[in-house]
């Protein structure tokens, strides 16, 4: 399974995109990071994500309690405070960083509404690139304000060889969002094939990281789907193969819905007691259910991995078919 950390909704951006800034939580009501020594061991990955993390006072026992649970203990950030990153990447220096940002520095710095916002993201990277840490990357959400610039950031992280992870907006509670909207869709969509084009005919020099990137053009499919109001590639397995843990500790099945879908709370029940409740069928049943269609990295990897092949095909069909000189099929 894996598991994403919601640790807390204060936030120190004001992206257009996410109002979780608007509804920030309070420090006194987050949950104290002892109950998660309840997740199970064995996580195939841990996510640590806000709001922004990094202003939670607590977030090195966080982390220190979660490097635990999974091999791979992921860190979500804006990068703003890059000092604190630091000091935890040196302490655990197995840990995967994703530092978001939404475009070249101006576009940047005007969508997340944080001065210098661009800067602290690279010195974020640059830093922890120095220190060796391996797993480092930037990640983007792609809208209809900045998809113009989703090429030109690809170049810039395959020539630094970090990774490129992507989101399209998405409308749910945990974005305190109902109206996100792309009006430019033509565009939109032309670029996204665009760069899914690209992520095939990856240029970078390590077998390892083409083939996440092949992998990642079909990850960008699945966005590409959503942007266009289609139907999920792979079938949501929320409530199973993943799920999230919001500032409150309630265990919730994903982050996309439009209301919270609580399965248990980790503060009052173990996490044995959360996932084979009856409230727990409930949740998986609303899943089934569900007609969001959302397609993000959190419930959108675990799907993929579970129906491997699907995936693998698609890519194994259009490296073909460009090596032949034809077009992408974006079916």
């Amino acid at each position: 399974m894996e598991c994403a950390v919601i640790t807390t909704y204060r936030c120190n951006a004001r992206c257009q995109m996410c109002n979780a800034w608007q509804n920030p939580t309070r420090p006194e009501e987050e949950f104290d990071p002892e109950i998660l020594r309840k997740i199970p061991a064995g996580m195939q990955r841990l996510n640590i994500t806000g709001g922004e993390p990094m202003l939670r006072k607590d977030i090195h026992r966080i982390v220190e309690i979660l490097d635990t649970k999974s091999r791979r203990l992921e860190i979500s950030t804006n990068g703003f405070f890059y000092d604190r990153i630091v000091d935890i990447a040196r302490d655990f220096p197995a840990i995967t960083v994703r530092v978001s940002i939404e475009g070249l520095p101006e576009l940047n710095d005007s969508l997340r509404g944080l001065k210098n916002g661009f800067d602290r993201a690279l010195r974020t990277v640059l830093r922890l690139k120095e220190m060796g840490i391996k797993d480092i990357g930037f990640a983007m959400t792609i809208s209809g304000d900045n998809c113009r610039d989703l090429h030109d950031l690809y170049t810039l992280v395959a020539s630094m060889n970090v990774e490129f992870a992507n989101a399209v907006v998405h409308n749910s509670f945990y974005f305190f969002k109902d109206d996100n909207k792309i009006e430019n869709l033509e565009e939109v969509t032309g670029e996204i094939e665009s760069f899914i084009a690209a992520l095939l005919r990856s240029p970078r020099r390590p077998l390892k990281k083409r083939v996440k990137d092949w992998f990642r053009a079909y990850l960008n499919l699945g966005l590409l789907r959503h942007v266009q109001g289609k139907s999920r590639p792979i079938p949501c397995s929320a409530g199973t193969d993943t799920f999230f843990i919001d500032p409150w500790g309630k265990v919730l099945a994903c982050n996309g819905s439009v209301r919270p879908m609580v399965m248990g709370d980790l503060v009052t029940q173990s996490f044995e007691e959360i996932w084979n409740s009856e409230q727990a069928e409930k949740v998986r049943a609303m899943v089934k259910q569900c007609t969001q269609d959302c397609w993000m990295t959190g419930t959108a990897v675990p799907a993929m991995r579970r129906n491997i092949m699907k995936p693998a095909l698609w890519v194994l069909k259009n490296k073909i078919r460009l090596m032949r000189g034809k077009p992408v099929c974006f079916e």
